[in-house]
C-alpha cells in the first residue's frame, strides 16, 4: 500500500500530509526515514492489514510530493512534533509506532517528548545515540549548508549508478532495489525546489545530541518495545539494538537474518510476523529475551 494522488490527507500546522490507510483493528503507524517515502513499507503492510489498521504517512524528508509551509519547523524535534500532530489529527490512540532509519530516531523523539498516544514501539534498524546520522552519511549535513550543493547532488540522482552508490541507496538493502522505487524516492527532490528546501531544513536541524537526549529519556519509557533488527546492516549494527534494549525497560531484540537497513524490503514476511505477534501480546507480558 503506497500513497498516490487519491490518498487521504490531513492538514497540520506544518502543512498537508498525505498518507495511506488500510485495514482495521489496532492502529500501526509506519515512519520512514530521509529520502524515502511510505512505499518503504509496501511489502509489509499488505501482510498486516487483514488484522490491523495500517497507516503510513509521507513525511517531509525529501521524497514527499507536497511541500510544507515555508515557516514549518522541520528539525529533528520539529518533525517528531509533526508526527505527534499527525496522530492527534487522525484521533489515534494506543498506537504501535514503527520506525526505520532516521524515522526510528524520530520515533524515539516522539515517544520521549509526546508519548500520550503511544501504546507500543517497534524500532527496526535506525539511528540512535551518537549515530545520527551514520558517519557515511554525514556529508549530507555539510551539503545542506553549502549554497547550491544539495541541488547539484539531487540532480545527480537522475543517474542510476549514483542512486546505487554505497553512500546513497546501494548498501541499505541486501537485494537490488527496484529502479521504479528509486525513481519514486529521488523524483520529488529532482523536480521541486520546495521539496529540496524541506529536506535541507531537516538536514540542518538534526544532530547526535537529539538522539543522545532521547536515549537518556528512554530509560523511563514504560511501553513495550520491540527491536526487530537486520543482522547484516553496514550502518546500524546490532550493537545499537543491544544498547537500546538495555536502556528501554520493557524491550527485547529479535534478530532478522539476511537483512540490512531496509529490513521491510529485505525480509517483509519475517518483519510482519514479528510485529503481529508483538502487538497481540497481552499488556504487561514479560519480554522473551533482551538479546534474542
Amino acid at each position: 500500500m503506497t500513497t498516490d494522488s487519491t490518498s487521504p490527507t490531513v492538514d497540520l500546522p506544518q502543512g498537508t500530509i498525505r498518507y495511506s490507510d488500510s485495514g482495521s483493528g489496532e492502529p500501526l503507524v509506519f515512519v520512514h526515514g530521509l529520502l524515502v517515502d511510505s512505499s518503504l513499507w509496501k511489502d509489509v503492510i499488505p501482510l498486516l492489514q487483514p488484522d490491523f489498521r495500517c497507516i503510513a504517512p509521507d513525511l517531509p524528508l525529501g521524497s514527499h510530493r507536497t511541500p510544507m509551509k515555508p515557516d514549518a519547523d522541520l528539525s529533528g524535534p520539529g518533525v517528531a512534533n509533526l508526527i505527534a500532530d499527525f496522530l492527534e489529527g487522525l484521533g489515534l490512540e494506543e498506537v504501535t509506532l514503527v520506525g526505520n532509519d532516521s524515522g526510528g530516531a524520530l520515533c524515539q523523539m516522539v515517544v520521549t517528548r509526546r508519548p500520550e498516544r503511544i501504546g507500543r514501539l517497534v524500532l527496526t534498524n535506525c539511528d540512535a545515540y551518537e549515530n545520527f546520522p551514520p558517519l557515511a552519511f554525514r556529508y549530507l549535513n555539510l551539503v545542506a549548508r553549502v549554497p547550491g550543493a544539495l541541488t547539484l547532488l539531487t540532480q545527480g540522482m537522475r543517474l542510476g549508478f549514483m542512486q546505487r552508490a554505497p553512500i546513497a541507496f546501494g548498501w541499505l538493502a541486501k537485494r537490488r532495489l527496484d529502479s521504479e522505487l528509486l525513481k519514486r524516492w529521488t523524483g520529488p527532490g529532482i523536480g521541486n525546489a520546495e521539496i529540496r528546501r524541506d529536506a535541507r531544513k531537516f538536514l540542518r536541524g538534526t544532530s547526535p545530541q537529539q538522539t543522545i537526549e532521547a536515549a537518556e529519556k528512554l530509560r523511563s519509557f514504560d511501553r513495550p518495545t520491540l527491536l526487530a533488527w537486520g543482522e547484516d546492516d553496514r550502518f546500524f549494527g546490532i550493537k545499537y539494538a543491544e544498547r537500546l534494549s538495555q536502556d528501554i525497560p520493557d524491550a527485547r531484540i529479535e534478530r532478522i537474518p539476511d537483512a540490512r537497513t531496509f529490513v521491510s524490503l529485505d525480509q517483509p514476511a519475517r518483519l510482519a510476523e514479528l510485529i503481529a505477534g508483538f502487538v497481540r501480546e497481552p499488556a504487561g507480558a514479560s519480554p522473551v529475551s533482551k538479546t534474542a
